[in-house]
């Protein structure tokens, strides 16, 4: 997730649930009670879902081919 965003240049504020209770409260209001999340204005993108955050955040996504592919190196 953070890659993902940092490699198209989209700011974000990264809170650690086990450390920010703030954060953790702000999950549970959300209903939710795992991690990554994403909170773009307000949509909300639970888990790292590419196709929905470069929809959301207006990336110009292509799919990956094994020499881009961050994992497949």
């Amino acid at each position: 997730m953070k890659g993902f965003l940092s490699e198209h240049g989209i700011p974000y504020v990264e809170r650690d649930v086990m450390e920010d209770a703030a954060a953790l409260q702000e999950l549970e209001e959300l209903g939710v009670m795992t991690t990554p999340v994403v909170r773009v204005g307000e949509e909300v993108v639970v888990g790292f879902n590419r196709a929905r955050l470069s929809a959301l955040l207006g990336i110009g996504e292509t799919p990956a081919t094994p020499e881009s592919c961050c994992c497949c190196r």
